[in-house]
């Protein structure tokens, strides 16, 4: 028989599952909103059919995932209900709104605009087809804004009063929305957004460089692709200096963790760079660090104190283990991709970015490398928040539906099971369209003349006012 422990556990599992699925698509679709716009806007700019031919490759690729990013996201927001309902019933006043905000302003955006991104093309005008995916693009970017503004008060919650029903009620709602972690949160969680799709886009245009060097298509994507990782790479490691600044001074205990700081440090804390955290001893076997590295990066100062777990009550300690290695994952796996974006540099000013074949190798090999960064990210964060749901103020514990373990347990199977049946099939058929070659673009006499027209697109046909009015009457 289950205890009660057990069904939390379940409980916690299976919202894990489903949001690190379900984040897997957002954090795709979002730069490749902006990639789509970006490539229209260049088509409309220079004539060119080879951005017309990427803009129509992507865009399929970019439906699929949009489609199962939204299926993905409505069953997490049931669970709030089914799982976490004290959560809900407490914290509902101020995640509630934040959550309908999301779906008035992104969600019906990108909905109401996806169609005529989508059919659109030869219907409408350039200028109005250009305009919707656009409104796409910003739809997807007001999207996350929400989202994680919500996620963000969980973390530093500011800005509320907490009523005789022990309910989080709004008292400023500015407050609420830009609480302090979530302008680091949300350029961090956007930059993630770029890379992931950069690194998909630089992926696909490697595979096809490798079979076919000279596909215009795939050099054109390739060379995008390097350029936004070559840029925001570092940009990245910037801003994810910054919040973890911010998330000492907001959440120390979440720095501890990822630090593998059990002990307080007085003169200098060592940067901890491997090692096997002992969560009952209280220690890191076996480490590798560098002394006072961690203080230097930190403060800035060598020699500056930092505390550790040993300040906190054991009942608040996250689970160190998986916050330590998760957070060493993020961090191995950006500064990869930092020295891909400098070698891409590196074969651009030698002239030999598209027939350089380890570096295609190597842009092949890092393709999936955003997705685990940005799932090994978000298990940093939630489980570094552990063990609480609004920090410092309402424990998971308590946050969790009355229901017995073996409910939980047989949902969490159907879960697994309808996810990696129905979802697998998804991003199995988005492989097989990133696997077929883009159209090389540019090849025939007619390049440049009629975009539209060489692309094989037929405009719309002229509408007659008299004709159309006459058949209504």
């Amino acid at each position: 028989m289950f205890d009660q422990f057990d069904a939390l556990l379940l409980a916690r599992f299976q919202f894990a599952f489903t949001v690190s699925f379900h984040f897997i698509f957002p954090s795709f679709s979002i730069g490749l909103a902006s990639y789509l716009a970006v490539l229209e806007g260049l088509w409309l700019w220079t004539g060119r059919d080879v951005y017309l031919n990427l803009f129509k490759y992507w865009l399929k690729i970019f439906a699929l995932a949009f489609a199962m990013g939204v299926v993905s996201g409505i069953v997490m927001s049931y669970q709030f209900g089914t799982n976490w309902a004290v959560f809900s019933d407490k914290a509902g006043p101020v995640i509630g709104p934040l959550m309908a905000y999301e779906v008035m302003t992104a969600f019906f955006l990108e909905a109401g605009f996806l169609g005529i991104a989508l059919f659109g093309m030869g219907r409408v005008g350039r200028k109005l087809h250009f305009a919707a995916t656009l409104a796409v693009a910003v739809g997807t970017f007001i999207s996350a804004f929400w989202i994680l503004s919500a996620n963000s008060w969980m973390q530093t919650p500011v800005g509320y009063a907490i009523n005789e029903a022990g309910q989080f009620v709004p008292e400023d709602w500015w407050a609420i929305i830009f609480n302090p972690s979530f302008p680091y949160r949300l350029v961090h969680t956007v930059f993630a957004a770029y890379l992931t799709t950069a690194l998909v886009v630089g992926g696909v245009g490697a595979w096809h460089l490798l079979r076919e060097r000279t596909n215009k298509g795939a050099r054109v994507m390739f060379s995008m692709a390097l350029g936004m990782v070559t840029v925001v790479a570092p940009l990245q490691i910037l801003a994810g200096d910054m919040h973890g600044l911010n998330t000492l001074e907001h959440q120390p205990a979440k720095v501890m963790a990822m630090e593998g700081h059990f002990q307080s440090h007085p003169e200098g804390a060592p940067l901890i760079l491997f090692g096997i955290p002992d969560q009952e001893a209280g220690t890191v076997r076996n480490a590798i660090e560098i002394p006072k590295a961690s203080s230097l990066i930190l403060k800035h100062d060598p020699n500056a104190p930092l505390n550790g777990l040993d300040t906190i009550d054991r009942a608040d300690w996250p689970y160190v283990p998986v916050v330590f290695w998760s957070f060493r994952i993020m961090v191995a796996l950006g500064f990869a991709m930092l020295g891909l974006g400098a070698l891409s540099l590196f074969a651009r000013w030698r002239g030999r970015l598209y027939d350089w074949r380890l570096l295609h190798r190597l842009a092949l090999l890092m393709g999936p490398s955003g997705f685990m960064a940005v799932i090994a990210g978000w298990v940093t964060t939630e489980v570094g928040r552990q063990p609480f749901t609004v920090y410092g103020l309402l424990r998971t514990a308590v946050s969790a539906s009355p229901l017995e373990a073996p409910a939980v347990a047989a949902s969490l199977l159907t879960f697994i099971v309808v996810y990696f049946i129905v979802f697998g099939a998804g991003t199995g058929y988005i492989l097989k369209l990133m696997g077929k070659p883009p159209h090389p673009g540019e090849t025939g006499p007619e390049a440049g003349r009629d975009p539209i027209r060489t692309a094989g697109i037929t405009p719309a046909p002229a509408i007659n006012p008299t004709r159309t009015l006459g058949a209504e009457a």
